[in-house]
């Protein structure tokens, strides 16, 4: 078995600075993906909290880098139950933006930093899909307002 790591993209049809201040700006970020709130505006050093109303618990985002309009680096706890096996630990996510010629913006996330288990490899899958429903809810928020994620999970 091998280490789990995926990447997931979609374009969105608005300009890059104003798909990148979606992510990173709590107000706007709570409008579509943390349905129980973020706080602490994503930048270079902080720590934030994501809480999702429909899953239990707040979770603290450690974010390792921001560069503004193009990319974003974030460690977050792993979510694969196996804190007996080594301790626990964080995988990375990387999120890039890319203005296309048509005036979209490409935004890709990936997420690496499994262990090699069974476990991670189910936890992957659940966080691909995660981050799949998260740029289908930053799509739909950002060109039509509508929160996506609102009674979807629960």
């Amino acid at each position: 078995m091998q280490a789990p790591e995926f990447k997931v993209s979609g374009r969105i049809s608005k300009p890059v600075h104003e798909v990148f201040e979606a992510v990173v700006d709590p107000g706007k970020l709570s409008g579509y993906f943390t349905t129980g709130g973020a706080k602490g505006r994503l930048e270079t050093g902080a720590t934030v909290t994501w809480d999702f109303a429909d899953f239990p618990g707040a979770f603290p985002v450690h974010v390792v880098e921001v560069v503004p309009d193009e990319k974003i680096v974030l460690h977050w706890g792993a979510a694969d139950g196996t804190p007996d096996e080594g301790g626990a630990y964080e995988t990375t996510v990387t999120m890039t933006f890319a203005g296309l010629e048509d005036g979209r913006t490409l935004v890709t996330i990936g997420e690496s930093g499994w262990r090699d288990s069974a476990a991670a490899q189910k936890a992957a899958f659940g966080n691909c899909e995660g981050w799949t429903g998260m740029l289908c809810a930053l799509k739909v928020y950002i060109e039509h307002g509508i929160n996506l994620r609102d009674g979807f999970y629960k």
